[in-house]
């Protein structure tokens, strides 16, 4: 059985590269993640879990994280991604990830009304939401990215 995740927090970064993955690479490396190999989680944030701005996750380790990406290769498309972390004063939070062909503001309301959304069809009220978002303008070859990671 794995630990139950402790401390979180959020980022958003934008690269771009020579080919789609290191593009994405890039992006992960901006956004103080490159480093780690990730494992795509759906979203729940841990009733115990804290926010920690400052957190250094060991090179290597498998760290779970929700995220969204966009990569794209039109030069002058505006990509965007967010997450956002929905927090209850009652038990566990929500994570929500979106990337998409926007921009940054439309990816705060997209990801906030997706946040609102959760905690409606849970029936859990609503005490606070945190966003981190991103958007980026494509040179050649761009990756937008946005990430909540969790630790121990």
């Amino acid at each position: 059985m794995l630990p139950t995740p402790k401390k979180y927090f959020l980022t958003a970064e934008s690269a771009e590269g020579k080919s789609k993955l290191t593009a994405f690479d890039n992006a992960l490396l901006k956004a103080r993640i490159g480093n780690v190999n990730l494992v795509r989680v759906s979203s729940i944030l841990p009733p115990e879990a804290r926010l920690d701005e400052g957190l250094q996750i060991p090179p290597g380790s498998l760290v779970p994280t929700a995220y969204g990406s966009i990569i794209s290769d039109v030069p002058g498309e505006t990509i965007s991604a967010a997450v956002a972390v929905g927090l209850s004063e009652e038990s566990f939070g929500v994570i929500m990830e979106f990337s998409g062909k926007c921009t940054k503001a439309e990816a705060e309301e997209i990801i906030k009304a997706m946040v609102r959304e959760a905690f409606e069809t849970r029936e859990k009220p609503l005490k606070e939401i945190k966003v981190a978002a991103v958007e980026h303008k494509v040179e050649k070859l761009g990756c937008a990215f946005a990430a909540v990671p969790l630790w121990y």
